[in-house]
């Protein structure tokens, strides 16, 4: 629990707000692609907290390429929002809270953004089809069981969410296996707080796999440099290159 404490510790720290417009902008210490520190907006009316995005995490990534236009990429959308109780409206994502789960539904909410940015930006120029979908299609070419988007609560009451669950075997012990698409300090950061949260409630063998997208020159680079950090919270990294040598341990 130790780094628990010092990771919300230094959340409560590093935190700023103002007044604009009469919303409230919340400056978070995460950082998004741009280096630039994340901001939501909260307002309340009647005891009823709105908290948003102001629009920023859709149009980011449209004005960088990544127009979220295809059947498949809205579904995902749809799915990836739900599982942090986020709405979308028109392009902002929008959760709403009461005053006693205002914070855990900001934490929803940076999540949601940091995972919806980190799920869909990708290169079209090197990246032809979603790394997602991509990994989706590998574990079920191998024959790999899991379940999908599962959440589970952490030490910290806070709710953090998994990209794939994959049940105990005979063999091998239950296995999570989160992807990271565009990997940065603020990823790996909020992947090991949401291990170290939740690990205390799961089986002890319990493992948290994190598969990391090195497809291109820029992500291998950055990639590379996730793989100690993880390692140093127990975490087993996973580069995408070289995913195979892990179908073993998984589809046990």
């Amino acid at each position: 629990m130790k780094y628990v404490d010092e990771y919300l510790n230094w959340l409560k720290r590093s935190i700023r707000t103002r007044d604009v417009n009469g919303w409230t902008e919340i400056t978070t210490p995460y950082l998004d692609r741009h280096n630039d520190w994340i901001q939501i907006y909260v307002k309340e009316t009647k005891g009823i907290y709105v908290l948003t995005d102001d629009s920023y995490t859709i149009l980011d990534l449209e004005n960088s390429g990544c127009v979220l236009d295809s059947p498949k990429r809205k579904s995902l959308l749809s799915t990836t929002l739900s599982g942090f109780g986020v709405r979308l409206n028109g392009n902002a994502l929008v959760i709403e809270a009461s005053a006693e789960d205002l914070p855990f539904k900001k934490h929803s909410l940076m999540q949601a953004m940091l995972a919806v940015n980190d799920l869909f930006y990708v290169s079209r120029a090197s990246v032809d089809s979603l790394f997602y979908e991509d990994v989706v299609y590998w574990l079920e070419q191998n024959n790999v069981r899991y379940t999908e988007n599962v959440s589970f609560t952490g030490k910290s009451g806070m709710s953090s969410k998994f990209n794939f669950v994959i049940p105990k075997s005979p063999k091998e012990p239950e296995r999570i296996l989160h992807l990271i698409n565009s990997p940065s300090k603020s990823i790996v950061q909020a992947t090991i707080f949401s291990w170290e949260d939740i690990k205390f409630n799961r089986k002890s063998d319990s493992v948290l796999y994190a598969m990391v997208n090195d497809s291109d020159e820029s992500r291998e680079k950055v990639a590379q440099k996730t793989i100690s950090p993880f390692k140093n919270y127990g975490i087993v990294p996973i580069l995408s290159s070289e995913k195979d040598l892990f179908i073993d341990r998984l589809a046990s």
